[in-house]
């Protein structure tokens, strides 16, 4: 029988829709408010003993008022939201969303005078960090349980979106999507190895409904990711959604604003348009404030705690070659503004010099310049470039306010007068000690997937990601992948 004939028989195969239903991922909305109730409890009964207990003066108020702020924080930063499969929960978000609660709580007890003393306060609301991250992890447990059997995915598109989605999917194993096989439209080769079981006709076709069900049926698809593109424009991919959806098959249309978080789209309707607002990058307001006081910080305490380390790492470098203990070089900032970026000296002394016979050797395919074996590095330089140690110095630069603790590499001059305007975005936030290309891969990353990792951090920050970098970064460094 020719597929056009009978397009709803597919959609009536009763196994299919009893298949869709019990594919999908397990999702409890009556949990999310035993969830509110567990974290208020855990957050506002321990604070409220505590100060209590220490003889502070309206102790049940304030812990009501800090249970209030903490339960707004996390609502406001979608941790009650149901996370959508394949979206991983960010690292670290419960430590992150704690300190935006003293933070919050320490401006409104500034401006009501309140008489609860800050240090007591703090000491309080530790048990509530604890239950929250507890929380938070037994919910990443129980999804995880849920997401053990990942959704079965038919890829449907054009040919070039088909293998760029593919390939996108199979590259990484941090989501909950398996591709199962791919229906392009057209009759242009796919270059990924997939199943196909079939193909849409390069114009819109009355069985293009029909011949998705059939091949998800075949491959025991639970899900349909669509690529628009100009052979599956609106009016098709309309036509094709609602016949998807009768015959029982769910259905997602790839947005090609792959570099944009999904925290940061908020999809809305207007005069029969679908709209996705994206909201812009945190560049005012509380989070950038919070973020220059946790660099601040961090980076005086870090340069208290680490002086004796940092004094032994300065004889070392003096007694084993000579020359200086620091290079300091000048460096691109935020908005392209020079500093002298300082660092432990881990290269011979006239290695500028060096540098311009080694350029045939640069091992890196874009303006930076870097070599796995470079003969300037001296034996101690080796051993400080793998464990990280040569950057400690560069906390001065955090605390004199040229860089950040987490943010892009800061590249040099003659790097930046190489850069095209995409690249140029980099130098939109402070420059870090530490950042996505630090903690995934280093040196071993190709020039683009550098600039990759650094324009989704310019674009996505929060205080909650840079804290999971920073934690991600003690493993990196242990690591010392990628490092040289």
């Amino acid at each position: 029988m020719p597929r056009g004939q009978d397009i709803g028989r597919p959609r009536q195969l009763p196994d299919v829709r009893r298949e869709r239903g019990a594919g999908a991922p397990g999702r409890r909305p009556g949990l999310l408010p035993l969830v509110v109730c567990a974290e208020s409890a855990g957050l506002g009964l321990p604070a409220w003993l505590v100060l209590r207990a220490d003889g502070q003066p309206e102790a049940l108020a304030g812990a009501s008022a800090a249970t209030l702020v903490w339960c707004g924080v996390r609502a406001a930063r979608g941790r009650y939201v149901l996370r959508a499969p394949g979206r991983p929960p960010g690292a670290l978000t419960t430590p992150g969303d704690w300190l935006l609660l003293i933070g919050v709580l320490a401006v409104l007890w500034t401006a009501l005078d309140a008489p609860i003393d800050p240090g007591a306060a703090v000491v309080a609301l530790v048990p509530g960090l604890l239950a929250g991250t507890g929380i938070s992890g037994a919910r990443r447990l129980a999804r995880s349980g849920r997401r053990r059997t990942a959704r079965r995915v038919l890829v449907v598109g054009e040919a070039a979106g088909v293998d760029r989605a593919v390939r996108l999917l199979t590259s990484r194993e941090d989501h909950g999507y398996r591709v199962v096989a791919a229906l392009p439209v057209g009759a242009a080769a796919l270059s990924c190895e997939v199943p196909v079981p079939g193909r849409l006709a390069p114009a819109p076709a009355g069985d293009d409904a029909s011949t998705v069900l059939g091949a998800s049926f075949a491959h025991e698809a639970d899900l349909a990711l669509v690529v628009p593109g100009p052979g599956l424009a609106e009016e098709r991919l309309r036509q094709l959604t609602w016949g998807l959806h009768d015959g029982g098959l769910e259905v997602s249309v790839l947005s090609h604003l792959s570099e944009t978080a999904a925290d940061r789209i908020r999809p809305s309707s207007a005069a029969g348009l679908t709209l996705l607002h994206i909201v812009p990058p945190l560049r005012r307001g509380l989070q950038p404030a919070l973020k220059a006081a946790v660099d601040r910080t961090g980076a005086a305490c870090g340069l208290v705690a680490l002086a004796p380390l940092l004094l032994l790492i300065a004889v070392a470098v003096r007694l084993t070659s000579a020359g200086p203990v620091f290079h300091r070089q000048v460096r691109q900032g935020r908005h392209n503004h020079p500093f002298v970026m300082w660092k432990f000296r881990t290269m011979v002394v006239d290695a500028e010099r060096r540098k311009a016979r080694l350029t045939e050797a640069n091992e890196n395919d874009g303006p930076m310049f870097k070599m796995r074996r470079d003969p300037r590095v001296t034996r101690l330089g080796r051993l400080l470039r793998r464990s990280s140690l040569d950057e400690l110095p560069q906390l001065i630069n955090v605390l004199k306010g040229d860089m950040s603790l987490v943010g892009p590499r800061p590249p040099l001059p003659d790097e930046v007068s190489r850069y095209d305007e995409r690249e140029l975005r980099r130098l939109a936030v402070k420059p870090g000690l530490t950042g996505l290309w630090q903690v995934s891969g280093r040196s071993d990353l190709s020039w683009q997937e550098t600039v990759s990792l650094d324009l989704w951090y310019v674009d996505n920050w929060s205080v909650a990601t840079d804290m999971g970098l920073m934690a991600r970064t003690l493993r990196a460094v242990t690591d010392g992948r990628g490092a040289y």
